[in-house]
């Protein structure tokens, strides 16, 4: 479990592809501490198990189940990704509750200046936009961000000027993909709820006010 808040930028130093799995070498400082063979670390929030450790790198094994569901293919030697370790019980939760099992990928289609921040624009396919909720959560590309609008087609967030500086979506442009983790707690509760993600009336029944009345929060 991560709680979506990037601890550090690493690079890419190796992406070794067979026909359905892959290796992945990456180059990190801060998250290495403490780290060893089989913990879990969150690549573009993607979790991924430690296979070897270096003095300045590690090797994660890539399964064909997150090829498919993620952009971690596209990615190349030099590349930039966000790392983080998993979660520790006594460490703070800044962000949300993060699973790095990522749903889908997403397109940014539109990034507008708005005072110090950023306005991202992400186009994301309909069953993921089923889970959002203005004001809601979302982890993109493992960074625990909040959603200002879902629409039809996208939904939008804002960066500040930290989170440009120290994660990768300050250095994507118009077209680039992302990883979406959808919220956990939201999906848990439209699974007892046997709510259709894909129904008209979602968003509706999932709204907050439903939720309080039904004694979810």
């Amino acid at each position: 479990m991560f709680t979506g808040i990037v601890e550090e930028l690493g690079i890419v130093r190796a992406l070794r592809l067979l026909p359905e799995s892959g290796q992945l070498t990456l180059e990190g400082k801060k998250v290495l501490d403490g780290t060893q063979i089989g913990d879990s670390i969150a690549v573009n929030g993607v979790c991924l198990t430690v296979i070897r450790l270096g003095d300045r790198e590690f090797t994660v094994d890539v399964m064909a189940e997150s090829l498919s569901k993620t952009n971690l293919a596209g990615l190349k030697s030099g590349s930039r990704v966000n790392l983080e370790r998993a979660l520790q019980l006594q460490t703070r939760l800044g962000g949300h509750l993060v699973s790095g099992h990522v749903d889908g990928v997403g397109n940014i289609r539109r990034i507008v200046p708005w005072g110090i921040a950023q306005v991202y624009e992400i186009n994301a396919p309909p069953t993921l936009l089923s889970y959002m909720l203005p004001k809601g959560s979302i982890a993109i590309d493992g960074i625990s961000l909040t959603t200002i609008d879902v629409e039809a087609d996208y939904f939008t967030v804002s960066l500040i000027p930290h989170t440009s500086k120290e994660t990768t979506l300050g250095f994507k442009g118009i077209g680039a993909s992302v990883n979406l983790e959808t919220d956990l707690i939201g999906k848990y509760v439209a699974r007892f709820m046997g709510l259709n993600a894909t129904s008209s009336d979602y968003k509706k029944d999932l709204s907050l006010s439903f939720l309080a009345e039904h004694g979810f929060i």
